[in-house]
């Protein structure tokens, strides 16, 4: 045989372009420059990124990483991937202002088979106006193309964060003290986490409860995502796709009012607040005090899911609880009148949880 007109191999045909890759970045590095801070010294482009801390008495680094789970495969479905980069940057956010922390710089993981260029653009797009508006500089992240360990179209989006706030003004909640004011904020939606039991509840994916286990039908899932339900005002898919929130710009002035902060994430309600609460203290929640939105009462009902595993699965309405003073949550609420006091610290027995739900 004729070696010169053997098929030789090559990387793009083992299904990663590198000249794609290369002006992927070149478009990546034009939209970074819109979130930007001064002490980036080098961004987007080199291997390493490099920013300069700066002035600060005694400043201590807080870090964070987290991915959207499984609501990207709603996103894969619906074709819009220009939220899931805001999703990730402000879940990324708000752990870290539950220290008291400033953000600094962000970095991502983007890793898949067969994305286009277009959807990772759009993926990018979503981190930079989140990072914008938290003034956090997307400085850097990787753009991976795994055809062996990603189906096509099946993609992960990680993210890794770093903030900083003075050693003094560290938010821990040891000055939590029994009588304390549990405020809560609302939620957009369901932010990122229950994905995988939404998805089951729905028959959205392989072996959903309304598939009976059989593989999964896209046409048949995006028409039960594109359904409009009583109550929710527009159809499953969009409420299920609202980006979780960021609270850091209204919560910046008023970090000095606060003694602890619960993201509320995996884990739900009982599982988050838990995790601030200095020994033998206890949250007492009225549930009462706040609005649940339609979608968790249309997963529950539809799922025939008990009232326990929503609170531990789901934020149900509240996104991040703040522990104050009395004097501090008089203080919150009228800068910020959507903080809702949904409860109290109060002493703990040895029989009680360490978050009731009364």
């Amino acid at each position: 045989m004729d070696k010169s007109k053997e098929e030789r191999a090559t990387y793009a045909a083992a299904g990663v372009d590198i000249g794609a890759a290369e002006r992927l970045v070149g478009r990546i590095k034009e939209m970074v420059r819109s979130a930007d801070r001064p002490e980036v010294l080098a961004g987007v482009g080199p291997f390493a990124g490099l920013f300069r801390l700066g002035q600060y008495r005694e400043p201590v680094l807080v870090t964070s990483a987290d991915g959207v789970g499984t609501k990207l495969k709603l996103a894969a479905l619906l074709g819009r991937y220009d939220t899931i980069g805001v999703d990730l940057v402000n879940h990324c956010v708000n752990d870290i202002l539950t220290a008291g922390a400033e953000p600094l710089f962000f970095l991502d993981y983007l890793a898949g088979s067969d994305l286009s260029e277009e959807e990772k653009v759009a993926v990018v797009r979503g981190l930079v106006s989140a990072c914008r508006a938290a003034g956090c500089a997307l400085i850097g992240g990787e753009t991976a193309d795994m055809p062996d360990l990603y189906a096509p179209g099946d993609f992960d989006l990680v993210g890794f964060i770093v903030g900083v706030v003075e050693r003094d003004c560290i938010i821990d909640g040891s000055t939590i003290q029994e009588g304390d004011v549990l405020l809560g904020l609302p939620s957009s939606g369901l932010h990122t986490n229950g994905y995988s039991l939404v998805r089951q509840v729905f028959g959205i994916g392989k072996g959903g409860a309304q598939t009976g286990g059989r593989p999964a039908d896209p046409a048949a899932e995006r028409a039960t995502l594109d359904r409009y339900y009583p109550g929710l005002g527009v159809t499953l898919g969009e409420v299920l796709l609202i980006p979780h929130r960021c609270y850091y710009q209204e919560m910046r002035p008023l970090l000095g009012h606060v003694k602890g902060m619960a993201h509320i994430t995996g884990g739900g309600i009982p599982g988050n607040v838990a995790r601030i609460l200095p020994e033998g203290l206890s949250a007492r929640f009225d549930r009462d005090s706040w609005r649940v939105p339609p979608i968790f009462g249309l997963i529950q009902k539809t799922g025939r899911i008990s009232d326990d595993e929503m609170y531990h699965v789901f934020n149900m309405g509240l996104g991040m609880v703040l522990v104050c003073s009395e004097e501090g949550a008089s203080a919150v609420q009228q800068a910020l009148p959507e903080a809702k006091a949904v409860g109290r610290v109060v002493r703990r027995s040895e029989q009680e949880k360490r978050v009731i739900l009364a």
